[in-house]
């Protein structure tokens, strides 16, 4: 961790000497975008960007509903907050293992994204690396997608 992205917080409690502790002011971002693809299933993609090792991973998955791939997106930023040390070390320092890697998300029902575009409609969230995603975030996030689906959609049936 860069000494520039920690602060010094001197904390103290009753029965406690002052003690300096670090709070990191790194925090992972994931950008996420969702459409619906010709067979009708949502795809999600989302771009995480790790500050701790300065790398990103482009993953996506597919969902049939809007409410699973809600679900399945939960799912996927707590699994991607939880595995970062692992994602970075099998996908960047044993990048020959790559293989690995997509396997690893794959057992978690995701697959690497090698699109080089990503969507310009996308909602945006950033986290406290290893921490639980809390609920607070994923309302804002759904109301984004929902809001960037319709708008594809009503933009589909207005050319038809």
């Amino acid at each position: 961790m860069a000494a520039e992205n920690d602060l010094l917080k001197m904390t103290t409690g009753i029965g406690e000497t002052s003690m300096p502790t670090r709070i990191s002011t790194s925090r992972n971002e994931y950008r996420c975008s969702m459409e619906r693809n010709q067979s009708g299933k949502y795809c999600v993609r989302l771009r995480v960007h790790y500050p701790r090792h300065a790398w990103s991973l482009n993953v996506y998955f597919l969902a049939s509903s809007f409410d699973r791939a809600m679900k399945k997106l939960e799912e996927a930023l707590d699994f991607l907050q939880r595995q970062e040390d692992k994602l970075w070390f099998w996908g960047v320092e044993r990048a020959e293992d790559m293989g690995f890697s997509a396997e690893f998300l794959r057992q978690a029902g995701m697959r690497l994204d090698r699109r080089a575009e990503f969507p310009k409609r996308a909602t945006s969230v950033t986290l406290a690396p290893e921490r639980e995603v809390p609920a607070s975030v994923l309302g804002p996030m759904r109301r984004g997608l929902a809001e960037s689906v319709e708008s594809v959609r009503v933009a589909a049936a207005a050319g038809d």
